[in-house]
């Protein structure tokens, strides 16, 4: 039988390193100086790559928020100053509406309640906050128009590890696409330590809040919950306790006394009294230096005395602990109290970029949940749907200063009287633009909404020709306040 042809042999790969295939560097190398490409010291720098994930290790996060100050500040100072301020209702035609709002955040304890969630979600890495609604099931969707007066209840706060996703069950669609549908709180441990399930909560009824957020195949290791703020810190946290401890450590050595004893090897060879006899001497050289002061010695021993000197272990210390505050995003003054260094330093620049990434994280973080329980909130008081045109701001963390108030309440009402006078707003207007700008000038907080009714019912006020000529007949000009205060005793 015919045989076909061989086919032509393909010309051979060159053999490649695979560990310089998969990467490129620079092809410096100066073998004399040890630098360079390949080396000694040409993979000093490290590498990262996986290790222990602080985040699933439960136990040691709790033991370093009791016992590590620094871990317990990290987690707490953001929280507490996340909702330190709270929040101002705008946009709703009845200001008594508002202040009975404000009331029932507080009276339903939803701020200590979202302080904890936040806490929580730091520390583990994620948490819930459940709406608690009498009456209905946490395992079906969230409908507000369905809750009656009184409904709402509050919040219920559940930690990472309290409850589980249902990784089986996930959200198809909207803001939330990806993550589980449901959660199942977890009600005790059987005896292999595997959790058993009570309560389905439906994700709708939920304030999820995490720590870190972690990419999409990170996250999938943590059960789509984020990562603990405590992971990225630990070395660093590491690294500031190693040199506080050691620097405490050396003050027990810094004033320390060398004896030189003559035939010290054949006195502890021979051992017996011998040994004895100089343990016995050097008790009474502690007793005698305790009592009189007295170093008591052979003339042919010798003692030294040497000190150990501290210059630079304090700024060794600051930088270590201006590391963990950078890690944090923390300002050192927040984080462990310390005054800020340095000539004229007062610390407002570094509370002010705060303050501002406190902000942020509460428009990314806590905005969506916020809107949902005001929304519950009103349904719950009224029975009524809360008006579209409702809106909240978060109050400002930064406070003025009495000078700073004084100007900003100048300005404002000279801003308001201009506009009256120059009749682009009416007095009622006026006065409820300085009521609602009291809570910042802490000036005309006595303006009550029945003024304002009473100044809508009274006559247009006098044109400005018309009172400067009443100004004119009389002994003395009147200043703006003045003819407001004229006008309104007509």
């Amino acid at each position: 039988m015919p045989t076909k042809p061989a086919k032509p042999a393909k010309p051979a790969k060159p053999k490649t390193n695979k560990a310089t295939a998969a990467s490129t560097s620079d092809g410096f190398a100066n073998l004399i100086q040890r630098s360079g490409y390949q080396a000694d010291n040409s993979y000093s720098a490290g590498t990262y790559g996986p290790s222990e994930l602080l985040t699933d290790n439960r136990v040691k996060l709790e033991w370093m928020y009791r016992q590590n100050w620094i871990a317990g500040g990290v987690v707490d100072s953001i929280a507490e100053d996340m909702v330190r301020s709270g929040i101002d209702i705008i946009a709703t035609t009845d200001p008594q509406q508002v202040m009975e709002m404000q009331t029932g955040l507080t009276r339903l304890g939803v701020w200590d309640a979202m302080l904890n969630c936040i806490k929580w979600s730091r520390l583990y890495g994620g948490s819930l906050a459940v709406l608690q609604l009498e009456g209905q099931d946490l395992s079906t969707p969230l409908r507000v128009c369905s809750i009656g007066k009184g409904q709402f209840r509050g919040l219920s706060i559940y930690d990472r590890w309290q409850v589980e996703p249902d990784l089986t069950r996930m959200i198809q669609y909207g803001p939330n696409i990806g993550l589980p549908e449901y959660y199942m709180v977890v009600s005790a441990f059987d005896d292999s330590g595997q959790p058993t399930f009570g309560t389905e909560i439906h994700y709708s009824r939920c304030v999820r809040m995490i720590g870190i957020q972690l990419p999409f195949f990170q996250a999938i290791t943590e059960d789509y919950w984020g990562e603990s703020v405590l992971e990225r810190i630990y070395d660093r946290m590491l690294a500031f306790d190693t040199a506080t401890m050691g620097a405490a450590n050396l003050l027990d050595k810094v004033h320390l006394r060398t004896v030189g004893i003559e035939n010290l090897r054949e006195i502890l060879a021979m051992g017996g009294p011998a040994e004895e006899n100089l343990m016995k001497m050097f008790t009474y050289v502690r007793q005698m230096q305790t009592n009189e002061g007295i170093t008591l010695l052979d003339s042919k021993d010798v003692m030294q005395t040497s000190t150990y000197s501290f210059a630079g272990m304090g700024d060794m210390i600051q930088q270590f602990a201006q590391q963990v505050a950078g890690a944090t995003q923390i300002p050192i003054t927040r984080l462990m109290g310390q005054s800020p260094a340095g000539l004229s330093a007062t610390g407002e620049h570094d509370m002010r970029m705060y303050y501002d990434n406190i902000y942020s994280q509460q428009e990314s973080r806590l905005r969506s949940g916020m809107d949902t329980i005001l929304k519950v909130l009103h349904q719950s008081l009224y029975g009524l749907p809360a008006p579209e045109e409702m809106s909240f701001t978060f109050r400002s963390l930064w406070q003025m200063s009495a000078t700073e108030k004084a100007n900003n309440a100048k300005t404002i009402t000279e801003t308001v009287i201009g506009a009256m006078e120059a009749g682009l707003i009416t007095t009622a207007i006026g006065m409820q633009e300085l009521r609602q700008a009291s809570e910042d000038t802490g000036v005309f907080t006595n303006i009550a909404p029945e003024d304002i009714e009473e100044e809508e019912e009274l006559p247009p006020m006098p044109r400005l020709e018309e009172e400067e000529e009443q100004a004119a007949e009389s002994p003395q000009d009147l200043n703006a306040l003045d003819r407001i205060k004229r006008w309104l005793s007509l």
